[in-house]
């Protein structure tokens, strides 16, 4: 049974998810739907790039992953398909995949060609569903599309080393359900730039002078418990390798979160600065 997932910013309320997984069911009723999330920010491809590149190693090799955000076709904005890292991305080339290529070289893209084969009257959606199919069943990348070698960049997706090598630049790229901040920059290039340094992290007015290891990395002593570090401001790495920032057992909807209490908000700036 092949695997096919599902990312986009058609939310719940209407007939759109339910409607797309009926298409794949009737043009593949092996396949398993998996959905990874609908509540994208609409057309915010940093944020699909982000969530895709923090889900889809979870899955099994060979998993199709079906991308529709911000997925409309035109002179600009084409369809490609990508193999990489044994997996499979379905979407426009408007910059999503660029997170994940900016780690591993692709193994293989094609734009994708088969629209006017589709029946009249075809959405972008038809002609995903069509290659994620195809693609499910062993199909090969040749037969729906152009070899190409080149994707999109996203350039807002890259954070920048200054000349000196002291302080990284990055933005909030993502805000999750919690009210944490995810940052664009990854540990890997905090620890390459440091090369053992110290360094704490700035944004607007306010300094984080460390990195924890999990969210309840505080220090424990008498007559003062892990309780009371609730609301204590922290950075920690997460999973997915990305610099966060969080407020110990916030709660958006009471207390507030990292957004709210610490006024971040997308596209924010950030830095890390080398001691």
């Amino acid at each position: 049974m092949s695997i096919i997932t599902l990312t986009t910013d058609f939310g719940l309320k209407d007939h759109f998810v339910g409607a797309l997984k009926g298409k794949i069911i009737s043009g593949y009723q092996e396949a398993q739907i998996i959905d990874i999330s609908h509540d994208i920010d609409l057309f915010n491809v940093s944020e699909a790039s982000y969530i895709v590149g923090a889900a889809y190693n979870s899955f099994p090799k060979g998993t199709v992953h079906l991308i529709g955000v911000d997925a409309e076709l035109t002179k600009d904005n084409r369809h490609i398909a990508m193999q990489w890292n044994d997996h499979y991305f379905i979407c426009a080339d408007n910059g999503i995949l660029s997170m994940l290529t900016q780690k591993i070289i692709p193994q293989k893209i094609v734009e994708i060609n088969i629209h006017d084969r589709l029946p009249e009257g075809s959405t972008e959606m038809d002609a995903f569903v069509a290659v994620a199919c195809h693609i499910a069943k062993g199909g090969q990348l040749s037969v729906i599309g152009r070899e190409i070698a080149e994707i999109k960049e996203m350039s807002e997706l890259q954070p920048i080393v200054a000349a000196d090598q002291n302080s990284i630049k990055g933005y909030i790229a993502y805000i999750d359900h919690f009210g944490n901040c995810v940052t664009n920059v990854t540990e890997k290039l905090v620890r390459d730039t440091a090369k053992g340094r110290e360094f704490e992290i700035k944004f607007s007015t306010k300094t984080i002078k460390s990195v924890r290891t999990n969210y309840s990395d505080f220090t424990v002593r008498e007559n003062f418990t892990i309780k009371d570090y609730e609301g204590d401001k922290l950075a920690i790495f997460n999973e997915a390798g990305f610099l966060e920032i969080a407020i110990y057992r916030s709660n958006p909807q009471t207390v507030g979160s990292a957004a709210t209490l610490l006024g971040l908000k997308f596209r924010d700036v950030i830095n890390v600065v080398f001691k």
